[in-house]
Formats: structure tokens, C-alpha cells, sequence
């Protein structure tokens, strides 16, 4: 059973990471060139199956912190999400993206009672076709195809890949599962 602790919600505007080292997860998202996101991007989802088959997998080790499974779940929507929105890129000139707001999405998407064998298929078919969509980009586009969020953050494909590639790490550090990406 998982503790009943509220999440405390992540308020922080994690951009940044594109252009800089995390001091945190120590990923360094600005050293990844175009042609390694695909490969990229499936090898740090590889780890989750191992995650995810934890035996405690729905424990919240800190209060208000996400259990193992609250974060696969979160980065099998962050590969969804992230898709979604180089599709957009791709497809249509500038777009803004709806807002996501991944506590609230959590809350919705009852993360902590969700299947983990199921999570781990999904995570991983999902970041494939993530990885997919980004072996398709070529050339002009992964500068000159942008997109933005509400609050102003501008993205070309490439730094949303990177933004994308930061979480995706990030959260095998918060898990404590090694990082393959290296």
C-alpha cells in the first residue's frame, strides 16, 4: 500500500536543462547531438522493466515523494506527451502546447493503482515511438521546427528532445536505477 501523503507538486521550471549540467541527476542534456536522441531515448527507458518488477515497487520511500511505479507511470506519459508535441512541431508552424500538469495528471490518472508489468510494456512501446518520430527528423528541422509552451518557453525539436532526454534520466536517478545513457 502506498502512503497517503500528498505529492508535494514540482514547481519548478526545469528548462534550464537543456543548456546546462543538472547538479542533481548530473545529465548533461547540451552534449547530445541531433542524431543520438532515438538511441538516446530508448536507452534510458530500458532500466524501467527492472524498476518496475521491484517487489515494492507502490512504496513511497519519503513521504510526499512518488513510489517507483508513480514515476514509471510519469515517464510513460512524458513519452506520450513528448510525441505528441514533436508531431506538432513537426506538422504545424510554432504551435503552443496545452499545458500538462503532471501532479494533477497523477491525481487523474490513479498512477499508484496502475499494473506495473502493464506500465513497463507501455513505457516501452511508447518511447519507441518517440525514439521513431525523432530518427524521422532531418536536417532544417531540428532548428527551424519550433513550438512553445504558455508560459513562454520556446523549443526547437532538438531542445525538446533534450528537455525530454533530461526527464527521462532524471527520473532513473529519483529511482535509483542506473543510468544507461552514458
Amino acid at each position: 500500500m502506498t502512503d497517503e501523503t500528498p505529492i508535494v507538486p514540482d514547481a519548478k521550471d526545469w528548462t534550464w536543462t537543456i543548456e546546462s549540467r543538472c547538479p542533481e541527476c548530473g545529465f548533461d542534456a547540451s552534449t547530445v547531438e541531433a542524431s543520438q536522441l532515438g538511441d538516446a531515448i530508448r536507452s534510458a527507458t530500458l532500466p524501467w522493466g527492472a524498476v518496475l518488477a521491484r517487489a515494492d515497487v507502490r512504496t513511497r520511500h519519503t513521504p510526499g515523494v512518488w513510489s517507483d511505479l508513480e514515476y514509471g507511470v510519469h515517464v510513460r506519459d512524458v513519452c506520450r506527451i513528448f510525441d505528441e508535441r514533436l508531431r506538432l512541431m513537426l506538422d504545424h508552424d510554432d504551435p503552443e502546447f496545452a499545458n500538462w500538469d503532471q501532479d494533477a495528471a497523477a491525481v487523474a490518472g490513479r498512477y499508484a493503482e496502475q499494473d506495473p508489468e502493464t506500465v513497463a510494456r507501455e513505457i516501452g512501446a511508447d518511447a519507441s515511438a518517440l525514439a521513431a518520430d525523432y530518427d524521422t527528423v532531418t536536417g532544417d528541422q531540428w532548428q527551424q521546427r519550433t513550438g512553445r509552451r504558455s508560459n513562454g518557453s520556446r523549443f526547437t525539436v532538438l531542445t525538446l528532445g533534450r528537455y525530454c532526454l533530461h526527464d527521462l534520466t532524471h527520473h532513473l536517478h529519483d529511482v535509483e536505477a542506473p543510468d544507461v545513457t552514458g
